[in-house]
């Protein structure tokens, strides 16, 4: 990328009025408004149209800088230059090894800064497959849980520094395209929370292979819980979900279980701390090799969520106090 360029003239000891990120947008705004074109200041870019596009930076001291992008160059820069913040997509894994290529594959170039995956004790070729893939990988030591491989993602990502945090299933059920849009919703503080809704119609969900009695457990666990938090939620149950820094900053998720049950104390802990919940539609696939819990887990995984509304409810109306929603993390992470 252009900032790549730039930082590592910088780092020379070429000292500039302002940063590689300032020098990016106003490279791209010359470019938006046709060429040739100077700005004035302490820097000047003089920049033609064609193949190549020429800029020559005039730096403070008298140093000059000359150099050359290509048009894929500024247009990666213009996206640059547009975004703040840092984005890790996080992909709590068991066995995904021959799906993985694929969901990564998927995630727009650029779009985010890290692509982390944490393995919970796969028996196949996961991890050997994330690291030749360029992924951080961390790996548990036994078992934890699909909840519990959760924390571990979000622990690093804060970290790490991350402002927003997509989660990923990387099991290529969820359509990765979208990450950019997601992010964006939450840069844009539209809201808090951005899940991927895998049903848009009843007939794209199951044209995609949702089974039939999976679609009508999601209605109905759905519906059940938009009336009981008071949302309005296309899908509850996505394996696509988008956050904030300050939602983990915020919601004690390590009280949570670290079962599939997560999710659902997550969103109605996301409630009850006030942020805003949105969704977005993310083409679903079903096939033999997508991770996807079994009949009994599902039923087992319905009526815990029942019980996570019957806590919430229980704890506002101040019958029995939940620790889950208990007072909000006092530091950051």
């Amino acid at each position: 990328m252009l900032y790549g360029r730039i930082a590592r003239l910088i780092g020379r000891g070429v000292r500039a009025d302002f940063g590689a990120r300032e020098w990016c947008s106003a490279v791209a705004r010359a470019t938006t408004a046709g060429a040739p074109r100077s700005l004035s200041g302490s820097t000047a870019l003089t920049l033609f149209r064609g193949k190549t596009i020429m800029a020559q930076v005039q730096l403070r001291h008298g140093h000059e800088f000359v150099f050359e992008m290509t048009n894929a160059e500024i247009a990666d820069s213009k996206l640059a230059g547009s975004r703040s913040g840092k984005t890790i997509a996080v992909m709590p894994a068991y066995n995904a090894e021959a799906t993985l290529r694929q969901t990564v594959a998927d995630i727009p170039s650029g779009s985010v800064d890290e692509i982390l995956l944490v393995d919970d004790c796969s028996s196949d070729e996961t991890v050997n497959l994330a690291r030749e893939l360029g992924l951080t990988v961390i790996t548990h030591e036994t078992n934890l849980g699909y909840g519990g491989n959760q924390k571990t993602c979000y622990q690093h990502a804060l970290e790490t520094g991350a402002d927003f945090i997509v989660m990923i299933h990387p099991d290529y059920q969820y359509d990765a395209r979208v990450t950019e849009v997601a992010v964006e919703i939450l840069r844009l503080g539209i809201c808090d929370c951005v899940l991927g809704s895998r049903i848009r119609t009843r007939g794209e969900a199951l044209a995609g292979g949702m089974p039939l009695y999976k679609y009508l457990a999601n209605r109905i666990l759905t519906t059940i819980e938009n009336v009981c938090l008071g949302q309005n939620l296309g899908d509850f149950h996505s394996g696509f979900r988008a956050y904030r820094r300050e939602v983990l900053e915020t919601i004690p998720y390590e009280k949570n279980s670290d079962d599939f049950v997560f999710d659902s104390e997550f969103l109605a802990q996301a409630v009850h701390y006030g942020f805003k919940l949105g969704d977005i539609p993310v083409p679903v696939r079903y096939f033999d090799e997508a991770s996807s819990i079994n009949f009994r887990r599902s039923v087992t995984y319905g009526t815990a969520t029942l019980g996570v509304l019957a806590r919430y409810w229980s704890h506002r109306l101040g019958l029995v106090r939940s620790p889950i929603f208990g007072p909000p993390k006092t530091t950051s992470t």
